[in-house]
């Protein structure tokens, strides 16, 4: 993977893993455009979540402290609450990625006609969650189970993740503040439990050899999802409170529309 690459696709990964139109998707549609096939992908993979993971922690450290430092005390309280909320949530994505991994594996081979289709599903639960309103309801284990098994299916490349949890949140009628801030700290758990199982999956006898790497192609695609990362999460906070998902939800139908095409016109 050369310099350029590693730093459009640490972009993508950044500003998409926010955003709600996919980042699994994008990433697959720009490795298909730019030709990428390298053997340290699974490296950089580990790398781009890894930094977008840390993009999260620096803009909720607050609100992290104060689970942390609240969340484990009795009574319950609005914090252990949401402690509670996210180890729900973590429930049916922990299951397809423990049981099903060599399926969804499956998946991420640049099938350009699947991307599309699932964005295309991504745009409609968006144009859907738009019309919502101003939803005032709060959080509960109901809810946070169905937005957890949403997120689950956004394993899917083309289903957005935090589209899909947000969508979900919205359409189950919890506060926008809170769908998001609810949908970016519930993701910090399954991305570093992945990223450490890929790290186990990285320095085992069948993965690449790590003095192959392109050690500096590594460091500015990290460096630059850390900072695309910042970016778009502060962005999509501001977006959902004023609610303006519609405008992704056309940006989704307009990317899967091509991907669509673009797949038939290779076949």
């Amino acid at each position: 993977m050369t310099i350029i690459e590693a730093l459009i696709l640490g972009i993508i990964q950044g500003l998409t893993e926010f955003l709600p139109v996919s980042s699994s998707g994008h990433i697959e549609l720009g490795k298909v455009l730019l030709g990428v096939k390298a053997k340290d992908n699974l490296l950089f993979s580990i790398l781009v979540h890894g930094a977008t993971a840390l993009s999260t922690i620096v803009v909720f450290k607050d609100d992290i402290f104060q689970i942390i430092k609240n969340g484990f005390r009795l009574p319950l309280n609005n914090y252990s609450r949401f402690i509670i909320y996210i180890l729900i949530s973590i429930i049916p994505v922990m299951i397809v990625g423990l049981y099903f991994e060599k399926e969804i594996e499956a998946f991420f081979t640049g099938n350009s006609l699947l991307v599309g289709g699932m964005l295309l599903l991504t745009g409609l639960l968006l144009l859907f969650a738009s019309f919502t309103g101003n939803p005032e309801g709060d959080l509960s284990p109901f809810k946070a189970f169905i937005i957890g098994i949403a997120q689950a299916i956004a394993i899917l490349p083309g289903i957005s993740r935090s589209g899909a949890t947000i969508g979900t949140a919205l359409l189950l009628k919890v506060n926008r503040e809170q769908a998001a801030r609810f949908s970016f700290l519930m993701v910090l758990i399954p991305i570093l439990g992945a990223a450490f199982l890929k790290s186990l999956d990285l320095f085992s006898e069948e993965t690449i050899n790590i003095a192959e790497v392109n050690v500096t192609a590594m460091i500015v695609g990290s460096l630059a999802a850390f900072i695309s990362g910042l970016i778009a999460c502060r962005w999509m906070i501001k977006i959902v409170k004023k609610g303006k998902l519609i405008f992704f939800a056309v940006y989704c139908f307009i990317v899967g529309s091509l991907a669509i095409i673009g797949a038939f016109i290779q076949s």
